[in-house]
C-alpha cells in the first residue's frame, strides 16, 4: 500500500509540475488511491491469464506434434488452468463477459481439430 501511495504522490507531483489537475479534496484521493489500486490488480489478472493461455498454447503445439495420453493430459490441465482464471477475471469484473467467452472459445477452437483426428 506504501509503494501505491508513493508512486501516487509522484505522480499527484508530476502532474502539479505540468499543470493537469490533482484531487483537491481527500475523497477524490482516496478514489484516485482506488482507482490505481484497482489499475494494478486488474493488470495482474491480465497478465495471468495471457500467460495461462500460452502455456496452454504452447502444450497443444507439442501435442499435435507427437499425440499422446500423457501430452493429452498436460492439454486439459492447462485449458481448465487457463478457463479457471479467465472465469475468475469475469466474476471480479477485470474482465467483460463477452471477452471471457471469446477467450475460451479461441482455446477450445485450438484443440478441437485435434480431438477429432485422434478419435478417428
Amino acid at each position: 500500500m506504501n509503494a501505491i501511495l508513493v508512486s501516487l504522490v509522484v505522480c499527484v507531483h508530476i502532474n502539479s509540475i505540468f499543470g493537469i489537475d490533482v484531487a483537491n479534496t481527500k475523497s477524490a484521493l482516496k478514489r484516485a488511491q482506488i482507482g490505481e489500486r484497482n489499475r494494478l490488480r486488474n493488470k495482474a489478472y491480465k497478465s495471468a491469464v495471457r500467460t495461462l493461455m500460452k502455456k496452454y498454447f504452447s502444450a497443444v503445439d507439442v501435442y499435435a506434434a507427437n499425440p499422446n495420453s500423457e501430452l493429452e493430459q498436460e492439454v486439459q490441465v492447462r485449458l481448465s488452468e487457463a478457463v479457471s482464471k479467465i472465469d475468475k477475471a469475469v466474476k471480479r469484473g477485470v474482465l467483460h463477459p463477452n471477452n471471457g467467452a471469446r477467450k475460451k472459445s479461441r482455446l477450445a477452437r485450438k484443440l478441437k481439430p485435434l480431438a477429432q483426428a485422434s478419435a478417428q
